[in-house]
């Protein structure tokens, strides 16, 4: 049986990352995990990842979870130093 840390040493995204997949989606960490490999494989998913965090932090935002701003800000960050936003020619 995969431990959760197994299941995250596959991915190509830091925990963070998929926790905050998880907590868009409302899903597992696991099918966060899974669900991310598919969301990296084309520019369209890597921008649908960007836009899941920043509604994250927007819902955070609205709803006073100030820390868990802070936390989802860090996450981003680390996103976009990761995996960038495709560029459009």
């Amino acid at each position: 049986m995969l431990s959760m840390q197994d299941v995250l040493d596959y991915c190509d995204l830091e925990r963070g990352e998929i926790e905050a997949i998880a907590e868009h989606e409302h899903i597992p960490m696991t099918i966060a995990a899974e669900m991310s490999e598919m969301l990296l494989a084309t520019p369209d998913g890597v921008c649908h990842l960007h836009r899941m965090i920043l509604e994250n932090m927007q819902h955070a935002l609205d709803t006073g979870h100030n820390e868990h701003v802070q936390t989802l800000m860090q996450t981003y960050e680390h996103l976009q130093r990761t995996h960038p936003l495709p560029t459009r020619h």
